[in-house]
């Protein structure tokens, strides 16, 4: 045994030697490489005794220890064997122009700092940073050359990372969760680069003290509460991102001294601990939209409030205490930014948004309805005293009812339904009504929760009073029951009454549904009294108030109707090419003119824009379109189906398209466009597609909103065109609209990889025109050079420095301070709405409250002719009588039979939610 173990030592002696001489041949090889590539020659590299070089320093058995060859204006490529320098532990090649593949540094377990910074290289391999056991600093910043790369997993190897440096590195996508792996780490800095979504939450926990995380080309998005639990943090550089939601009370920060938060999208009160911070120096708050009172920092503070946050006061000293409560509520709902852009000034009847005052200027009412809020409701509800109705259903409320609202004296209505509230619905006074329906988990009267229902009050349930079963005694409850049935009986005998009218009133309505198509000899008839069905919800469901306009709630009217061709033909003569409105895809516009002077617009549709749709789907859709009528879409009025030919009948807008006015203003003899009237008809074209969607549970949607989608009436007011009923599937169906329409600019990165169309692609869309009602160019412009010639890709360049914008803009505006301020803010919405992730751009709420404090009342600049448009206040089967009655035609309209319901249109056949994608009103 001994002889053995002295054979094997005696072997290890011999090889040892040979392995080191090996070791050593390969680090010669690639130093002789890296003197090869380098251009010029480093100042004392010569010869082959590489361990004497300038700068590279090698260990007691000649291999590879340092390289430094920092700023020396070096060129060329590095080897890809550099990592077999195995014995490496510092190399430092920053501040010269070194290109190519950077240099895998993989498995080089005693690397402790490499500092590559500063120079060309063009790509990351993949797995460059993998086994750096050793690494303690890596510093990748200012090479602007790399092609997009992911934030480097494998770094997770690397516990005793203590820097990492990465900014102008051009990294992409989401910061991964992975800093529970780094104990150590206290400098993080990524800036300008294009990492996206919200801040990992284990970047809380750790020991980072310095953080650089500014001017993501996207923006970085989310909420900031993390950064109160990073008590090391001394330096955070968070700017120029779109972070949301509150400023997080950092009183434990208290080494921070630096504290830059500036152009984001934060909300609600600076907090007194961030006032407070006896080391703080430097604070950026500008472009944002903060709330509450102005805040005061010491003097040794630096402080950048700028104009654009929305404090109460533009001097210090507290909020009206009305004010002061809608803070309290806001910051409950966790500081929506749709409150913070409209809640402006210290008077909450100040045309405040969702707020409703009396005379004396007390709230008495707060309307929250289908406004997507998330959180919970404030207890401080309840220091508005005057307070009688408050609205806060449909939206994503959780926890539970507060017990303070029962204290409002005079409150009387309570509407909560359709949130995920839970717990024990307080006792109101019998004067309250309170609507509790869909809360699934909501308990009354001592009920039990169920999730398939609102047990205890069922799913519509509706507490008008305080009482509760048991409360009474056997002789009371007798009584109660005697009553109620009493009542019940006389309600039921008013609702048949009601009924019994209503059937009346509507086949009085209905003798004017039918109409004869002479060539075929076929009867259409009108479309069915409530046509939607369930389909978009009831009418008051429809009916959702948009933004805070009460002028928007849309009138719905029975005249839906079907038309004969013969008709549309005499009032277009005979679709004469003099009557042409404008031609696409679909077919061709006509104008149309009945006797009496109304005008309409008859587009006739080519079989291959209808496709293969069924018959019944078609009607179906009309069905639907022919209910909605909003200000500012245009509105749909009749169809007509004759053979295989499809028409539909829309209002008339006299004053062409937007486009047209934009682009073509001096074809038309007419001034170009104010300012004021742009941003009006953007105001317009925001209300009218925010309508469209709130009726997202009925797939509406603006399918192609470009401006010659966009129609403008007498008063140069603007309605949106071409919306309807769209089918959410990437069945590759929209493959050719993806392609042509993408050619103009105005479709969203992410339509044309999966054809899915989503509202966000509408907001993209609206972003685009903004972009070109500020600068009067095209969203395309193939003759201009290529870093130009897309409007977005420029424009977006453009907003880097607010000071830019004014070179952009259209020459023909030429704006004075205030008109200039008012372009600055639009072009900061266009950025948003056109961000390349679509949860990073806002709803269209959000553009209606900004552009609608910059509208004011203006005067069209062209004469235009008075009353040429279709009165929607008459239905357009009354405005055809009257022209039949007057060239005392009979046959047009008769009444219905009392088998009508044979060619009714369905209003919504089984499956068309599933099944149904329209293209047909394009």
């Amino acid at each position: 045994m001994r002889s053995h173990c002295r054979r094997k030592f005696l072997i290890l002696s011999l090889l040892l030697p040979l392995l080191l001489c090996l070791s050593s041949a390969d680090d010669a090889a690639v130093m002789t490489k890296l003197l090869a590539a380098l251009s010029p020659t480093p100042s004392g590299w010569s010869g082959s005794a590489y361990c004497e070089w300038s700068g590279v320093v090698c260990d007691s058995s000649g291999r590879v220890s340092s390289i430094t060859l920092s700023s020396q204006s070096l060129s060329g490529t590095i080897p890809s064997n550099l990592n077999s320098l195995s014995q490496i532990t510092l190399l430092s090649l920053q501040n010269n122009r070194f290109s190519g593949t950077l240099p895998s540094l993989a498995n080089l377990t005693l690397l402790r700092e490499a500092y590559l910074d500063s120079n060309n290289f063009t790509s990351v391999p993949d797995g460059a940073f993998a086994g750096l056991s050793s690494l303690q600093t890596l510093s990748l910043s200012g090479n602007l050359n790399l092609s997009p790369w992911p934030f480097p997993s494998e770094l997770t190897q690397s516990p005793s990372l203590v820097t990492f440096y990465a900014s102008y590195a051009n990294l992409v996508g989401s910061i991964p969760d992975i800093f529970g792996s780094f104990p150590n780490l206290q400098n993080l800095r990524l800036s300008y680069n294009n990492l996206t979504g919200s801040l990992p939450s284990s970047l809380g926990m750790s020991e980072i003290q310095n953080l650089w995380l500014n001017n993501q080309a996207t923006g970085l998005s989310g909420r900031l509460d993390l950064l109160a639990t990073m008590i090391q943090i001394s330096q955070v550089w968070l700017h120029a991102n779109a972070f949301t939601g509150p400023i997080p009370d950092l009183s434990n920060c208290t080494s921070l001294f630096d504290l830059q938060l500036r152009d984001n999208q934060l909300t609600g009160p600076v907090p007194t601990s961030v006032m407070s911070l006896s080391n703080l120096r430097n604070i950026s708050l500008q472009n944002n939209k903060l709330q509450g009172p102005l805040p005061v920092f010491p003097k040794t503070v630096k402080v950048q409030l700028g104009t654009t946050n929305s404090f109460c006061l533009s001097t210090p000293g507290p909020c009206d205490s009305q004010v002061s409560t809608l803070l309290k509520v806001a910051g409950a709902l966790q500081y929506p930014i749709t409150l913070a852009e409209s809640w402006e000034g210290n008077d909450a009847c100040n045309q405040w948004p969702f707020i409703t005052c009396d005379s004396s200027g007390r709230v008495i009412a707060v309307n929250f309805a289908k406004q997507h809020f998330t959180g919970t409701i404030s207890p401080a509800f309840s220091n508005l005293t005057s307070l009688r109705s408050l609205y806060l259903n449909d939206n994503n409320l959780s926890g539970i009812i507060p017990e303070s609202l029962t204290t409002l004296p005079q409150l009387q209505t309570l509407d909560i339904s359709n949130n995920n509230l839970t717990g024990l619905v307080p006792k109101f006074g019998s004067s309250v009504k309170v609507v509790t329906k869909g809360n699934l988990y909501i308990l009354t009267n001592g009920s039990t929760p169920s999730a398939g229902g609102n047990s205890g009050s069922g799913s519509n349930s509706t507490i008008q009073s305080g009482s509760t079963s048991g409360e009474s005694k056997s002789s009371s409850v007798s009584i109660g029951m005697i009553v109620g049935l009493v009542i019940a009986a006389v309600v039921s005998v008013l609702v048949v009454l009601l009924l019994l009218y209503n059937c009346y009133v509507r086949r009085r309505h209905r003798k004017f549904g039918r109409v004869q198509n002479p060539e075929s000899g076929k009867e259409m008839t009108n479309v069915k009294d409530g046509g939607l069905n369930g389909y978009a919800g009831a009418a008051s469901e429809m009916q959702s108030q948009s933004s805070t306009d009460q002028s928007e709630i849309p009138v719905f009217d029975g005249g839906n109707v079907a038309i004969s061709i013969q008709v549309l033909r005499q009032v277009t003569n005979n679709f004469s090419e003099d009557n042409i409105l404008g031609k696409g895809g679909f077919g061709v516009v006509y104008r149309g003119e009945l006797q009496d002077g109304t005008k309409i617009a008859v587009k006739r549709m080519e079989a291959s824009a209808t496709g293969t749709k069924g018959m019944s789907e078609f009607q179906a859709e009309i069905a639907v379109l022919t209910k909605v009528r909003h200000r500012h879409l245009v509105a749909l009025l009749g169809y007509c189906i004759n053979g295989n030919e499809r028409l539909l009948v829309y209002e008339y807008m006299p004053q062409g398209t937007l486009g047209q006015h934009l682009f073509e203003w001096s074809e038309h003899g007419c001034p170009p466009l104010s300012w004021k009237q742009r941003v009006t008809i953007a105001l317009d074209v925001a209300r009218g597609v925010e309508y469209l969607h709130s009726l997202a549970r009925s797939s509406f949607i603006h399918r192609d909103l470009k401006p010659s989608n966009i129609l403008l009436g007498n008063d140069m007011r603007a309605k949106v065109a071409d919306f309807g009923l769209v089918k959410n599937a990437p069945d590759g169906k929209y493959s050719l609209e993806t392609r042509l329409a993408g050619t103009f600019g105005y479709l969203a990165p992410e339509y044309a990889a999966t054809g899915r169309v989503t509202t966000k692609i509408d907001v993209y869309a609206f972003g685009v025109i903004l972009m070109e009602l500020i600068t009067g160019r095209k969203a395309l412009e193939e003759t201009l050079p290529e870093e130009r010639s897309h409007l977005v890709t420029w424009f977006r360049r453009i907003l880097i420095s607010k000071g830019n914008i004014l070179n952009a803009i259209d020459a023909v505006l030429n704006p004075d301070e205030e008109t200039y301020d008012s372009i600055c803010r639009v072009a900061e919405l266009a950025g948003h709405c056109t961000a390349r992730e679509p949860h990073q751009r806002p709803d269209m709420g959000h553009a209606v409250n900004v552009l609608g404090p910059l509208v004011e009342q203006w005067k069209p600049s062209c004469q235009v002719e008075e009353n040429c448009g279709i009165d929607l206040h008459t239905s357009l089967p009354q405005a055809l009588l009257r022209w039949q009655a007057d060239e005392s035609t009979s046959r047009a309209f008769g009444d219905v039979s009392s088998s009508r319901t044979e060619a009714s249109i369905p209003s919504k056949p089984s499956g068309f939610t599933d099944t149904f994608s329209s293209t047909d009103c394009r």
